[in-house]
């Protein structure tokens, strides 16, 4: 029998912050964390290949937040590189920036803009934003088309591909995601804080886990020794719920990603990533030198992404809560099974965070103590 004080499955962001805080809050008490894969860093992982090249193997991440706490707590594990993430569109014949703002209305509707621009000033304000499902029942006629038009071209087609349904399937949370800025901004975000960690998430997370009294288990299937896992003080569960109680509700549905990598002898896009949402079967392109545009690489690597519905026989990880009022309901079943398991991430909470929230998260279950 192996003998702990705290058990955590999953080496991803939630798991490692969670670890973090208890080894300094307990240096006298065990942590073992139990993951699956053969590393550390969950889906934030990623590493250098042979044209040294950082490469984020499970798609690109782009740190983000407005929250001063969550960007303190990171800083103390890596050097930041100031990064903005900027997104293009394949509409039509034009790449346009995404989310569509009044640079994109200048390039799809050139003979019209100078109306379409006052008009989106004159309803909503100067750099303020607007979700394109409210601005697609506006009566105005040329605003009601361009809601049509960025619909149709750039919400829908991305949409159906991403989540395997269309958009009115989907909750709210998911469709105000996508607004038009009203703003020449063409940053994809527009948080205070803003970078890369200067080394990579895997260096980061690894100064996280620097810790004597933490322990990873890696390429462990955590259901594969359980029955040999003794814990005094907690159990954190990073997975998914539903697995954890072996599905007697019943399955809840995930999105799952693959990635075909190519190297190239050239840059092939002026940005990190690329959307097109109407082309192709993938969603986006990602081009991972433009992280690091202080460097000079000799090649270049890109990922094409293609989602599709998890299967729990699947190789590939779920990454996806699918945002639906029938899911959020099943997924309260399983959540009120057992109180003293803390459930966290996107796949505990079965929600769909991004990083800054998954740690924001945790770092509030010690703000409590109701969980140490």
């Amino acid at each position: 029998m192996m003998k702990y004080n705290y058990v955590i499955v999953g080496a991803g962001l939630a798991g490692v912050v969670i670890a973090n805080k208890l080894a300094n809050h307990n240096e006298n008490k065990s942590i073992l964390i139990v993951e699956k894969r053969n590393h550390i860093a969950g889906n934030c992982y990623d590493f250098v290949d042979e044209n040294g090249i950082i490469i984020h193997k499970y798609g690109p991440h782009c740190f983000h937040t407005n929250k001063e706490k969550v960007w303190k707590y990171l800083s103390q594990f890596t050097e930041w590189l100031p990064y903005e993430h900027r997104v293009l569109a394949k509409i039509q014949n034009n790449f346009v920036p995404i989310p569509f703002n009044l640079t994109s209305v200048r390039q799809c509707f050139p003979l019209i803009a100078d109306d379409l621009v006052n008009k989106l000033i004159a309803k909503c304000g100067n750099n303020n934003k607007i979700a394109i499902l409210e601005l697609i029942n506006e009566n105005d006629k040329q605003l009601k088309e361009l809601a049509d038009f960025i619909y149709e071209n750039v919400f829908l087609g991305y949409t159906i591909k991403q989540w395997g349904m269309a958009p009115l399937e989907l909750d709210k949370s998911v469709t105000s995601r996508i607004p038009v800025f009203i703003s020449e901004d063409d940053r994809y975000f527009q948080d205070k804080y803003q970078a890369i960690p200067k080394y990579g998430y895997t260096k980061m997370i690894e100064k996280m886990l620097d810790k004597n009294n933490i322990e990873v288990l890696l390429d462990t299937d955590f259901f594969d020794i359980k029955d040999k896992l003794q814990y005094t003080d907690k159990l954190y569960f990073s997975g998914m719920i539903d697995e954890f109680y072996d599905y007697c509700y019943g399955q809840l549905p995930y999105r799952s990603l693959r990635f075909d990598f190519e190297t190239l002898d050239k840059p092939c896009q002026s940005v990190v990533q690329v959307n097109y949402p109407n082309d192709y079967d993938y969603t986006r392109i990602t081009e991972f030198i433009h992280f690091y545009k202080n460097k000079n690489y000799t090649k270049s690597v890109i990922a094409k992404e293609y989602p599709f519905q998890y299967d729990h026989s699947s190789k590939e990880p779920p990454y996806y809560p699918i945002p639906q009022k029938k899911n959020a309901e099943l997924y309260k079943k399983y959540k009120s099974i057992n109180n003293d398991i803390v459930f966290v991430g996107r796949l505990g909470r079965y929600s769909y965070y991004n990083m800054d929230q998954v740690v924001a998260e945790c770092l509030s279950l010690f703000d409590t103590n109701s969980t140490i």
